[in-house]
């Protein structure tokens, strides 16, 4: 059996540009990162709470791009927590950051980070105040 989530990673063309995204916009804090053999930085792993990170590694290429609807099998979404009473002071954080939420459901914002990945605020089960 597993004994919990540990952490997920995520190729990013753009290192620095993702970096900001999680860290600046959605608050997870730096725990770690990592460097080439020639110096240059090549992952940022990011707390998510829990003792689990997200790592965010350099990629050799550019992200592909998916629709929102996108029914292929493979990664579908990255969903972090929030509270429920939050939800309204994450809508006007990500505004006030130029970050679209693209759909949104009864316990759920969604955006997408700068490479187009998926990305769900949620507090399901309870609902919003």
């Amino acid at each position: 059996m597993a004994l919990g989530f540990h952490h997920l990673a995520i190729q990013c063309a753009e290192l620095e540009a993702c970096e900001r995204f999680y860290r600046e916009v959605l608050g997870l804090p730096v725990v770690q990162r990592g460097s080439s053999a020639d110096g240059r930085e090549r992952s940022v792993w990011l707390g998510v709470g829990g003792g689990g990170f997200l790592a965010l590694e350099l990629a050799g290429g550019p992200p592909e791009a998916r629709p929102w609807s996108d029914q292929r099998a493979g990664l579908h979404l990255v969903a972090l927590r929030i509270e429920a009473g939050a939800r309204a002071a994450w809508e006007a954080r990500l505004a006030a950051a130029g970050v679209e939420v693209v759909h949104r459901t009864r316990w759920t914002l969604y955006v997408r980070d700068p490479e187009g990945n998926r990305v769900g605020l949620s507090h399901h089960p309870e609902d919003a105040p």
